[in-house]
């Protein structure tokens, strides 16, 4: 049981430096275009994908236009909208991609990485720095491959979604209105 428990102190440690290492102003920017856009486009490849779509779910249930790049119901992206991409490395191949046809398009492009001089960030408009082990030969870490980034930037988006709530005055009343009730 050592394994787990250590495993638990890294992830719970690596959020609290998240929260020292976070920077305001980009949060604050983060923040204020996702409110302004007309629609949020929501990306990430393997497990940060993952966390794209349950931040996607989340902007919808407050009640802003959210789609996961991808997905056969996702409509077109314009330059009013925002595009949200996740890579912890910055590299990745897909990711990549969809920054630079977000970019032709005019659409604002918002990465949250681990990387911040990244491919991906220096084709970003915004740049929400979430630190974190992204692969495996980084750094000895007890918890598996790249946990320490995913949960971490999930715990960033769930809070920046608790923001979105207070500005918009959502409350979790209408979240429950908006939430699937056909399972």
């Amino acid at each position: 049981m050592n394994r787990f428990f250590n495993a638990l102190n890294e992830i719970v440690s690596n959020i609290e430096n998240a929260i020292q290492q976070i920077d305001r102003d980009s949060l604050e920017k983060a923040i204020n275009h996702i409110i302004q856009a007309k629609k949020i486009f929501c990306y990430g490849a393997g497990r940060s994908g993952l966390v794209a779509r349950a931040f996607a779910q989340r902007l919808m249930h407050i009640g802003l236009n959210s789609y996961f790049i991808g997905e056969t119901i996702t409509p077109s992206c314009r330059d009013e909208d925002v595009v949200i991409i996740v890579s912890g490395s910055g590299e990745t191949t897909s990711s990549v991609c969809i920054a630079r046809k977000a970019k032709e398009i005019g659409a604002t492009v918002l990465s949250v990485t681990a990387h911040r001089e990244s491919t991906l960030a220096k084709l970003s408009d915004l740049i929400l720095y979430v630190p974190g082990k992204t692969k495996l030969v980084e750094k000895k870490s007890y918890a598996p491959f790249t946990s320490l980034f995913d949960i971490t930037t999930l715990s960033v988006l769930d809070s920046i979604a608790a923001e979105l709530m207070d500005r918009l005055k959502v409350d979790e009343n209408i979240i429950q209105e908006r939430h699937a009730n056909v399972e």
